[in-house]
C-alpha cells in the first residue's frame, strides 16, 4: 500500500554543520552552535525573526545539568519571543516535530538544530541511562559492549564476519575523505578489540559537534532554495525496551518506518544511514533492502556516516542534512535518510527526500 502523501509539501532548504572534533574544551555549547546557526540562515538570506518555528534536540545527560537546552537558546535569540520547542532526543526527531508543525499550517518555515559535547565525560557510561532501569542498567553494560553482542549475533547467524565489518569501516573512511567536516578520514587502523568481536575501527569516534537545517513549505521553499529537498515521507518506530525479547540481527522498526515513509515504492539512489557501529550497517541494509539484487546504484553513506563523525544528538539530523544536500546539489534525485537512538538500534526514524524533476 503506498504511503499517504503529506497534506503540504515541505522541504529541507538549508543545512550546516560544524567541523566535528575530538574535543572542544575551549567552547561552550552556545559558542559551538552559533556559527552553524549563522551559516544555515545565511544560505537562505533569512533572519531569526523570519523563522516561524524553532525546535532543538539535545540531552541533559551529556551536558550534566537540567534544562541545558535553555542556555543554547542564547545562540538562537529568544527575544522578541519565538515559537520554540525541544526534544530530549537526536535532532532528527526535532525535525519530525517541526515537520508536523508545518503540516498544520501554523508556520511556513522552521529552524531545527541539534548539538552534543561528548568529550567531557565517559559516553559509554552516560548511555547506560537509556537502558531499562530495573533489570539492565544496574548491570552497567556500556554501549560498545551491547553493540558487540549484536555483532556477535550477526556473526553467529552467518550475516557477516570480521573482514566484512572491516570493509564497512574502510569504505566509510574512504568516503569521508571528501567530507571536510568529518572527524576521521582516510585509512582505518583496525587496532585492538574494543569489545570482541568489535575492534576500535568498528566503533564510532567520540567527539563534539552541532548541525542545523531549515525547513520550508510549498512555494516558500522554492523562494529560498533553487532545488529543495522535498520530504516525501517520514516515520519513526521503536523496538521493545527489553533487549532479551528482541532479535538483534534484525530491525523490524526500521523496516516498518521505511514502509510508512514510502521507501519501497521506488528505488533510491542515496542512503545516509545512522550506523555508529559497522555491524549496525549490516542490520540496516537488510531491513531497508539495500542489498537485494544488484547494487542498483545506491550510494551508502557518501559522507562517511557516523563512523567518520558521531556527535551524539546531532548525528541523525546530519544524515538528513547530508542526504538533502546531495539533492540540492543535483547529485541525487531520491534519497533515504535514517536516524537511530538507544542501544542496538532501539529507535529508528526513516525519511525519503526527493528533488524536483530535472
Amino acid at each position: 500500500m503506498p504511503a499517504p502523501r503529506p497534506l503540504r509539501d515541505i522541504a529541507v532548504v538549508a543545512f550546516a554543520q560544524t567541523d566535528h572534533r575530538r574535543t572542544s574544551d575551549e567552547l561552550s555549547e552556545v559558542e559551538m552552535l552559533m556559527p552553524v546557526l549563522h551559516q544555515v540562515l545565511a544560505q537562505t538570506g533569512m533572519r531569526t525573526s523570519d523563522i516561524g518555528f524553532t525546535c532543538s534536540g539535545s540531552t541533559d545527560y551529556l551536558a550534566g545539568r537540567a534544562f541545558s537546552f535553555t542556555m543554547a537558546l542564547d545562540g538562537v535569540g529568544a527575544w522578541p519571543p519565538i515559537s520554540e520547542s525541544h526534544v530530549e532526543m537526536d535532532g532528527a526527531w526535532a525535525l519530525y516535530e517541526a515537520w508536523t508543525k508545518l503540516l498544520t499550517g501554523d508556520a511556513d518555515t522552521a529552524l531545527v538544530y541539534a548539538y552534543g559535547k561528548s568529550s567531557p565525560g565517559s559516553v559509554r557510561d552516560v548511555l547506560t541511562r537509556q537502558l531499562d532501569p530495573y533489570y539492565v542498567a544496574p548491570l552497567w553494560p556500556d554501549s560498545v559492549a551491547l553493540a558487540a553482542l549484536q555483532a556477535q549475533a550477526l556473526i553467529d547467524a552467518g550475516d557477516t564476519d570480521e573482514p566484512a565489518l572491516a570493509a564497512v569501516a574502510t569504505r566509510s573512511r574512504a568516503a569521508a575523505a571528501g567530507n571536510s567536516h568529518a572527524q576521521l578520514r582516510g585509512s582505518v587502523p583496525r587496532g585492538e578489540y574494543a569489545v570482541y568481536p568489535l575492534r576500535t575501527g568498528d566503533c564510532p569516534p567520540i567527539g563534539d559537534g552541532a548541525a542545523a537545517v531549515i525547513l520550508a513549505a510549498g512555494e516558500r521553499a522554492r523562494e529560498l532554495c533553487e532545488r529543495p529537498a522535498w520530504i516525501r515521507g517520514i516515520d519513526h518506530r521503536i523496538e521493545p525496551h527489553g533487549l532479551g525479547v528482541r532479535d538483534l540481527t534484525d530491525s523490524p522498526s526500521t523496516r516498518l518506518a521505511a514502509e510508512h515513509a514510502g521507501v519501497f515504492e521506488r528505488p533510491v539512489d542515496t542512503a545516509e544511514l545512522h550506523a555508529p557501529f559497522t555491524s549496525q550497517e549490516v542490520v540496516l541494509r537488510k531491513a531497508l533492502r539495500l542489498d537485494e539484487g544488484p547494487d542498483g546504484g545506491v550510494e551508502v553513506n557518501p559522507s562517511g556516516g557516523a563512523l567518520a563523525a558521531n556527535p551524539i544528538m546531532a548525528a541523525g539530523l546530519i544524515r538528513i542534512g547530508e542526504a538533502a544536500d546531495r539533492i540540492r546539489r543535483g547529485e541525487s534525485d531520491r534519497a533515504l535518510a535514517h536516524a537511530t537512538s538507544g542501544p542496538c538500534l532501539q529507535q529508528n526514524l526513516v525519511a525519503v527526500l526527493e528533488g524536483d524533476p530535472r
